[in-house]
């Protein structure tokens, strides 16, 4: 069986996410704040295989912005650091 580790990525705003135990080889988190026309914001995450995929998910949001009704958003992808 294969060992078990913790994944941590850390945001540019402070943010810090730790992901795990796991034996996945995921390589990088995403985060998408999205702000509503209310002022409220949600919130989606998840973590990737390959900056390739990642990237997938913002291009994604775009299209998800338009049909939500976002008043804009902000996308980070950073690196897991395996721990």
């Amino acid at each position: 069986m294969a060992q078990k580790h913790l994944l941590t990525a850390t945001l540019p705003d402070g943010y810090v996410k730790t992901i795990g135990p796991t034996n996945v080889a995921f390589t990088h988190y995403w985060r998408l704040v999205a702000r509503l026309d209310n002022g409220k914001t949600e919130v989606f995450w998840g973590h990737t295989k390959s900056i390739a995929e990642a990237k997938k998910k913002k291009t994604a949001a775009i299209g998800a912005g338009a049909n939500r009704g976002w008043s804009g958003y902000d996308f980070d992808i950073v690196e897991l650091v395996r721990s």
